[in-house]
């Protein structure tokens, strides 16, 4: 593997272009900026090629922690032994008979024998393609025909024999199917007993970055799952650019990612990716139940969450506090905390008396909430979804600062994100580099550069819809580019609402906002055709009893909760507190509380935890229809 350093033209004002500003910017044109190029790699630097330098680089040196069955320890593997493990697993897809592009379908929780079948895959030239661990049959039975899998290996025996039911339900019981809880590796590596490395290496090195890395299916907020195909380079051109423009997340020995969002996300596979391919540990974390345990006893130093997370670090914090004094003490250290924060992006800096309340503010209360995440992180990384400015502010106050980003499936993941030198809150940051980026005059974000997909698995028409007469990927995402090329998301352009007044209104904003609430789990804007904006609200049922306590009220189920009269007042302030941050015209007056939350199961949620919004306004059609007296059109 080769690749050329290119200098970086100068960034004047924190920019991240080599673009002085962006382009445009008179109606009817487009803003554009072009992130600069900081490495160009040549058509053989492949995932296992990067795998391979790691091992040139520090073989003896830990790669991967794999925590133990009993206690809280972990025991570190070198370079060398990950790599070995790799060999001897892709030998073994080799000697079953799989032939280079043969597609091996991956069905587990996040854990190291994933990333260990991902890389062995790589390194046979086969192409893995995840399943989430909580799909059904239906949708497995759609992933397999497909990509047409050779291979499943599934977790448990129970997700095998779903696997089975699946494929049986498409007249392919030939399917072999192996579950990692019933010796899977050891089947596959002993099916290569007989393979030479020599052969091993003659798989790899057939591969380029133009080749099928892997077949990523979206989880779909509307409609069937597309398979975005994702090639090589897709993966390395970017790992290779985020390296050299934010090393300190994962190039320095002291980095440590603890993996524990699903394999089966873009985001995460990019991750595994960028941090084998830096200079630190990975380790995997599969029962998030207990997650505080294993971010304790691992230390990550960088974290990838969602918004979600973070809300309920903070919703927790507060609701823990109890009443009274202490209650009183984590409200004034927040506050001071995101004063703070605030007073670092002014000329003047911290006053003397702010920065004497934040040391007493630490003592009191931010060293045990640095401690919930490991006590090591440095940087909180976050994607999914908005998060509210406030909270930014509160994390980056206390100490761990969010780098907020934006990416897509079809761009593996990251397309812009903020660095630890180059951040402003409320944005998701610059271009990652070699990305360019421009908003169309209608304010949709478009894309161009070497992490965009090659397109959707057998649909050439939507690929050819997914793209701009001059090539332009079009994310379906409504945004805006400052003068420093900085990136802001308003919403999603299929989710915007007309009301019967004709005003458009984007919920993406209002939704973000309301959901910071500790007794708010989802909320769903609507109005469209309808004479004003009104919100659907659900639960948080794990947070709804402290939440009783502390106001001191009796405990109560969901749905008595949902007409109580003092929860409904914490709702409306909620809301006027959200309806601050838009027109009179978009504001939500009024909310409906449903007794039934969004989950997986009742098909309101994606694997991905984003709500489907067509399915949520279907299933709750008599509920909207009872918030304005009647079917669009014919409200009393």
């Amino acid at each position: 593997m080769t690749s050329t350093p290119v200098e970086p033209a100068s960034q004047a004002d924190g920019a991240s272009s080599a673009n002085p500003a962006p382009t445009g910017g008179r109606p009817g044109h487009a803003l554009e900026w072009q992130a600069p190029t900081l490495i160009r790699i040549d058509e053989h630097t492949t995932i296992p090629s990067m795998l391979q330098d790691r091992v040139r680089r520090s073989a003896a040196r830990p790669l991967i922690a794999r925590k133990q069955e009993i206690g809280e320890t972990w025991r570190n593997m070198t370079a060398q032994e990950f790599y070995d493990d790799v060999l001897s697993v892709a030998a073994g897809l080799i000697g079953m008979g799989l032939e280079p592009g043969d597609r091996v379908a991956i069905m587990s929780r996040t854990r190291y024998e994933w990333t260990l079948l991902d890389f062995a895959c790589w390194t046979a030239a086969l192409v893995p393609v995840p399943i989430y661990e909580t799909s059904s049959a239906e949708q497995i039975a759609y992933v397999l025909a497909d990509a047409d899998a050779r291979l499943v290996i599934a977790e448990t025996i129970t997700t095998a024999e779903l696997v089975r039911a699946a494929a049986a339900s498409l007249n392919q019981d030939g399917l072999e199917v192996l579950s990692l809880d019933t010796g899977a590796l050891h089947t596959i590596t002993e099916a290569g007993r007989d393979v030479s490395r020599e052969q091993v290496r003659t798989r790899t090195d057939s591969l380029t970055t133009e080749s099928i890395a892997t077949i990523v299916y979206t989880s779909g907020t509307t409609g069937s799952p597309k398979g975005t195909v994702l090639s090589h380079g897709n993966f390395t051109n970017l790992c290779s650019n985020a390296h050299l423009w934010m090393p300190e997340i994962g190039m320095g020995r002291g980095s440590r990612l603890l993996l524990f969002l699903p394999l089966a996300h873009v985001f995460a596979r990019f991750l595994e990716v960028f941090q084998i391919s830096g200079e630190g540990v990975m380790g995997h974390a599969p029962d998030t139940n207990n997650l505080l345990s294993d971010l304790a006893s691992f230390r990550p130093s960088y974290l990838l969450v969602v918004p979600r997370v973070l809300e309920k670090i903070y919703n927790s914090a507060d609701a823990q506090a109890g009443g009274g004094g202490a209650r009183r003490i984590f409200r004034w250290a927040a506050k001071v905390a995101v004063e703070y924060s605030r007073a670092q992006d002014t000329p003047a800096g911290p006053s003397r008396a702010l920065r004497a309340q934040r040391a007493a503010a630490d003592r009191l209360v931010y060293q045990r909430i640095r401690t919930l995440v490991g006590g090591n992180a440095d940087w909180i990384i976050s994607g999914g979804a908005p998060l509210s400015t406030r909270l930014a502010h509160f994390y980056r106050g206390l100490g761990i600062p969010v780098l907020e980003g934006y990416g897509l499936t079809e761009t593996v993941g990251p397309i812009a994100v903020n660095t630890p030198r180059l951040s402003k809150i409320g944005t998701v940051g610059p271009p990652l580099p070699p990305m360019a980026v421009r908003i169309s005059s209608e304010g949709e974000i478009l894309l161009k550069g070497p992490s965009v997909f090659q397109g959707y698995h057998h649909d050439p028409e939507a690929t050819a819809a997914a793209f701009t007469d001059d090539g332009w990927f079009r994310t379906g995402d409504l945004g805006s580019l400052d003068r420093d090329g900085y990136v802001t998301i308003t919403g999603r352009a299929k989710d915007v609402i007309v009301t019967a007044g004709g005003k458009n209104v984007s919920p993406a904003a209002l939704e973000d906002s309301l959901r910071g609430h500790p007794l708010i789990s989802q909320v769903v804007v609507v109005g469209e055709q309808r004479p004003f904006v009104a919100a659907l609200i659900t639960l948080d049922a794990e947070m709804l009893p402290t939440w009783l306590r502390t106001h001191d009220l009796e405990p109560m189920t969901v749905a008595e909760a949902a007409v109580h009269p003092q929860v409904l007042a914490a709702l409306n302030r909620a809301v006027d507190r959200a309806n601050k941050h838009v027109s009179r015209a978009e504001s939500i007056r009024k909310i409906r509380v449903l007794t039934d939350d969004f989950t997986e199961a009742n098909g309101l949620l994606t694997p991905s935890l984003k709500v489907r919004r067509s399915a949520a306004l279907k299933h709750f059609a008599a509920d909207i229809d009872a918030i304005y007296g009647g079917p669009a059109g014919v409200q009393s």
